[in-house]
């Protein structure tokens, strides 16, 4: 083995491209993070220091504890977790599903269903408000979670779908053929050799469903018109009145930290098979 020419690191790249690699990551890194630090300080800061410059002004809990006493934050909370899990088990059912019959069968409309999948996602959201609008009120459901969760599945779904279909192609066919050979039935098989196989996969479909539900507003605000359905999202803007009121900066900076937990918690379960799941299907064998 040769000696490393003068001035390289291990990996053969230069000192200097080293530290300008280093360097772009640190700084990455600190414009990622820097807005979520800065409103956890704030939120702990009290409401006439909120805009000081000084991180560490007089921390407390007073804004936690304004925000969970006297407004229907825990409602709200409560409100977008139930819609956001239906949301992934529903999501995750139908995406399964349909994307393994999708991967494993040739049926009539096969071709059909993969391209309505498709086009269903060039439509933007507001395009789509006003049908769905009218669906969910012949069946009287507006200002019921049951209309948001339908709502979120049109949005998850047809994703979920394809990237499903896609991890189930890179799945041996012959997986199939052996369980058939043990007696196992299209949805045995389904159901106790390919889905352990697609937890990747699954993964990545249960936080895409999750975040579906989580953060959305439009269809929030338009389906829901009582403050006790509101979700997380669409309550929060009571705290962002019309000008000249300034927002409730205290309660939105609490708010947002709190708003972050949920998401984290299935994040980081599901974060070990993210990278597999999100990969599956580049190759197939």
């Amino acid at each position: 083995m040769g000696r490393k020419p003068a001035g390289q690191t291990r990996r053969g790249r230069t000192v200097g491209a080293s530290i300008a690699l280093h360097a772009t990551l640190i700084s990455a890194c600190v414009i990622a993070v820097f807005p979520i630090a800065w409103i956890t300080l704030a939120s702990f800061k009290p409401a006439a220091q909120i805009s000081s410059l000084n991180p560490l002004v007089s921390p407390s809990l007073d804004n936690y504890i304004r925000l969970l006493s006297t407004t229907e934050f825990l409602t709200w909370f409560w409100n977008s977790v139930s819609l956001a899990i239906f949301t992934m088990i529903i999501g995750i059912t139908m995406s399964a599903t349909a994307g393994y019959a999708l991967s494993r069968f040739n049926f009539p409309g096969r071709r059909t269903l993969m391209w309505t999948f498709l086009i269903t996602q060039m439509f933007p959201v507001s395009i789509l408000i006003v049908p769905i609008y009218t669906i969910m009120s012949t069946l009287g459901l507006i200002n019921t979670h049951a209309s948001l969760v339908f709502a979120y599945c049109t949005i998850a779904v047809p994703f979920c779908t394809w990237m499903l279909k896609g991890y189930f192609d890179s799945i041996p066919q012959e997986l199939d053929e052996a369980a058939q050979i043990d007696g196992l039935g299209p949805f045995g098989t389904f159901w106790r050799v390919i889905l352990p196989l697609a937890r990747p996969g699954l993964a990545v479909t249960a936080f895409y469903t999750f975040l579906t539900a989580w953060g959305e507003v439009a269809y929030a605000s338009a389906f829901l018109n009582t403050d006790n359905r509101y979700t997380l999202a669409y309550g929060m803007q009571i705290f962002v009145p019309r000008p000249p009121s300034e927002p409730h900066w205290d309660l939105l900076t609490a708010a947002a930290v709190l708003i972050t937990i949920p998401a984290g918690l299935v994040f980081f379960f599901a974060q070990r098979h993210l990278v597999a799941g999100l990969t599956a299907g580049s190759t197939k064998g």
